[in-house]
């Protein structure tokens, strides 16, 4: 039965006094479609003014007087970002395996509301192809995800999310409108465009999969726009979707599960999510493409379901209407499994908090 709401449901001081006990077990039995032992939380990410609320302290501390290179500067926000997962009630805390990237010409993404699809293209030709300096993933850094061991709560797992996904970094290398135009014009530098990014996203899981303390692993990868994927399904098939079947494999080949973000219109490959890629959940839903209440009923029994209560109803609506439709989400999964409660997509910084704890507050 549905639980009452109350405003005291709508601040932290809710979660923290209804602390939960993490068990990233219960997350794996989501995960194979079976009924977790509790409700369960999942977000891709938070922003920075929650993460601070949640944990009780700035991003931009330190923790000693050896902070001032990278890898500590980025334990030491990460140890904030954990501390806030697990003050909100999630078995995982996402983070990023290195800092590798893929350089564009396109400009920082800090402040800014919106991006053109088309800015920051470096890749043009052939000739452009052959000057990009490609970067390689053995070189970069991922110390971290063996020293954030000691700082996981008991109960607690990392998820790692890549730098952008396959189709992501291949159209802000060449740009989308010309992306579309090289597929047709010269597919064959297309391909190794592909190829380029695919083979390097690859090798990034498959060097931060065998880490202890990471339970999984997040192929973040946006495809569709609201009616359709961004490129044609035979091409989304031809050029993507291998590279994306490899990913999956080299995760599983380490036992751990693969996850998948990505908005748009995906009805039409979901097929191939399931069978060929083989992902064991799906995220990233929006109720003007269809309801998470529906994508449950029509492929909560074929993959796990996370998140889907709309970022957009979740900003307008009050607090007791987004605990309500939470609830009764939890209620609609509770007997079949495999779903987890959170977002479409994320938690920016202009999400209500007091919507986001009434979200929250219904797996409690």
């Amino acid at each position: 039965m549905m639980k009452t709401f109350n405003d005291k449901m709508t601040d932290i001081s809710f979660c923290l006094e209804n602390g939960r006990k993490l068990d990233f077990n219960n997350f794996l039995e989501l995960l194979k479609r079976e009924k977790p032992q509790r409700p369960t939380l999942f977000e891709l990410f938070l922003n920075d003014n929650l993460y601070e609320k949640l944990a009780g302290k700035s991003l931009e501390e330190s923790d000693g007087p050896d902070d001032s290179n990278n890898t500590s500067s980025m334990i030491s926000r990460y140890k904030v970002i954990i501390k806030a997962f697990a003050n909100a009630g999630y078995d995982y805390a996402t983070v990023y395996g290195s800092d590798i990237t893929f350089e564009t010409a396109r400009k920082t993404r800090e402040n800014t509301k919106t991006i053109s699809l088309n800015e920051g293209a470096v890749i043009t030709d052939l000739e452009s192809f052959k000057q990009y300096k490609w970067p390689d993933p053995d070189k970069y850094d991922y110390s971290h995800l063996k020293s954030l061991e000691t700082v996981l709560p008991e109960g607690m797992k990392l998820m790692v999310m890549g730098p952008g996904g396959v189709l992501e970094n291949v159209i802000a290398l060449v740009g989308y409108e010309q992306l579309c135009y090289m597929i047709i014009d010269d597919p064959g530098l297309a391909a190794v465009v592909f190829e380029e990014v695919g083979q390097r996203l690859v090798r990034y899981y498959e060097i931060c999969a065998p880490y202890d303390a990471v339970g999984m692993l997040m192929s973040n990868d946006d495809w569709g726009f609201k009616g359709q994927t961004m490129l044609s399904v035979e091409d989304m098939r031809r050029y993507v979707f291998p590279w994306h079947k490899r990913i999956v494999e080299v995760i599983h080949a380490a036992g751990k599960p693969a996850l998948l973000h990505s908005c748009g219109n995906l009805s039409m490959v979901m097929d191939d999510i399931i069978d060929d890629m083989k992902y064991d959940a799906k995220h990233s839903y929006e109720d003007n493409i269809q309801p998470i209440e529906e994508v449950y009923e029509r492929w909560g029994g074929r993959i796990a379901i996370l998140g889907g209560i709309d970022v957009d109803f979740i900003c307008r609506s009050t607090p007791e209407e987004v605990y309500n439709r939470s609830c009764a989400m939890l209620e609609k999964t509770a007997d079949r499994g495999g779903y987890a409660l959170g977002s479409g997509n994320s938690i920016p910084y202009y999400v209500p908090e007091e919507n986001y704890f009434a979200m929250i507050a219904a797996a409690y």
